[in-house]
């Protein structure tokens, strides 16, 4: 039936039936195949209206709340469940038979005002009941992804139980995954706008399946997948830079938060692989902190070395005490010692460099290291020496000395 036929007044019931369910398939299909069960009464609701203006009941409206929550659960668009029930009113209005009749301008207009009413507060009852599932909706998936997220990152879930709950969030755990945690400068009061913010990009460069962004312990957390080619050295250009650039460059857009800090752990397979990640990026931000680094995007690979030395924190300090502590008796301190060997075992022993990077003359480079010789007994010119102040002062970064005194 085609939208400028006029239906006759129908004879009997049965056939009054046949018209209302041949308006609700043409409008379901309008819709782009949506269900017709979801109009419920309302089609009997419009021919009431026009026929007798009678508006609809509290009962008959919470009915067609109900549609909207049903809507929503089934994953049907709030757009095409209105343009449903939209396309159904005109379709009813169209066929109207009494109407199409009638020569009294106050009937018709009376009987419009009664349908409107009913489209106006039956439409706006379908949105509410779908906004309300949607909410419910969203509040239940948040909910299992924190706890997805959390015995993900502990590691010691049933390995079975969460392969199972992985996938609806399009998660592959036999995939390769690096995690990333990025902090803020300062504690954020809402994090659904920095949320909304990664996953809005991460998605678009990554696609909105096999990647997950929550929230623990005041850090936003991304679990994404990586290349396993490249689970070797992350570096600028690999993946782990790639995701931290990523991240830093669409927090920084953000008004709070700023200045952010991220870290990448290094890309690992499985469901424990995971874990693993997100234990080195959680160690690579407390070790950038301690070394009071202010660089923007942390990868785990280029700290390693730090975990190494700290794994016997004892044998650290002791060789931080022998080697460095006489370098406290210089005027001034050991730190602009320690600043100096720094920078110049960074350079490859350069003092030229060294001397730029300090923003001091070669002449002081000089003296500094001569100083550092007299003082430790360590010549940072002899390749034995030289590997064992290195060491040294990789740990003092470590332990924050001499601006902390070493632990006992």
């Amino acid at each position: 039936m085609t939208d400028s036929v006029r239906r006759p007044a129908p004879a009997a019931g049965g056939e009054d039936e046949q018209w209302l369910a041949e308006v609700a398939r043409a409008a379901g299909a309008d819709a782009g195949g949506v269900p017709v069960e979801l109009l419920g009464d309302y089609l009997r609701l419009l021919t009431d209206a026009a026929v007798t203006g009678r508006r609809p009941r509290r009962t008959e409206l919470d009915a067609v709340g109900a549609l909207g929550r049903r809507a929503a659960e089934q994953g049907i668009s709030a757009g095409r469940a209105v343009r449903l029930y939209l396309s159904a009113a005109r379709r009813v209005w169209r066929q109207l038979p009494h109407l199409d009749r009638s020569d009294d301008s106050e009937a018709v207009r009376a009987a419009a005002d009664a349908v409107l009413h009913v489209v106006d507060t039956a439409v706006a009852t379908l949105a509410e009941g779908y906004a309300a599932a949607r909410r419910e909706l969203v509040r239940r998936e948040e909910s299992l992804r924190r706890e997805l997220v959390d015995d993900l990152l502990r590691g010691d879930s049933d390995l079975g139980g969460l392969v199972e709950r992985a996938e609806p969030f399009g998660l592959d755990l036999a995939r390769v995954h690096q995690v990333a945690l990025a902090a803020p400068g300062r504690r954020l009061p809402d994090t659904e706008a920095a949320i909304s913010a990664l996953e809005r990009v991460i998605f678009d460069r990554l696609g909105d399946r096999d990647v997950l962004v929550a929230t623990k312990e005041g850090l936003l957390v991304v679990i994404a997948p990586a290349d396993p080619v490249a689970a070797g050295r992350g570096g600028g250009a690999g993946p782990a830079g790639n995701l931290g650039m990523l991240m830093h460059g669409e927090l920084d857009r953000l008004v709070r938060g700023r200045p952010w800090q991220v870290a990448v752990g290094r890309p690992h397979p499985g469901v424990y692989g995971i874990a693993r990640s997100y234990e080195e990026a959680r160690e690579a931000l407390t070790t950038a902190r301690r070394l009071h680094s202010e660089a923007s995007v942390i990868d785990a690979h280029d700290l390693l070395i730090y975990r190494v030395l700290l794994r016997d924190q004892p044998a650290m300090v002791d060789l931080v005490r022998a080697v460095l502590t006489p370098l406290a008796q210089a005027r001034g301190g050991a730190e602009p010692l320690l600043d100096t060997l720094n920078e110049y075992f960074a350079c490859g022993e350069v003092a030229t460099e060294a001397a730029r990077r300090l923003h001091v003359s070669v002449r002081t480079v000089t003296y500094r290291l001569a100083r550092i010789r007299a003082l430790s007994g360590y010549d940072p010119a002899d390749a034995r020496d030289r590997f064992t102040l290195h060491a040294a002062v990789l740990g003092a970064r470590a332990l924050d000395w001499p601006r902390r005194p070493l632990p006992a």
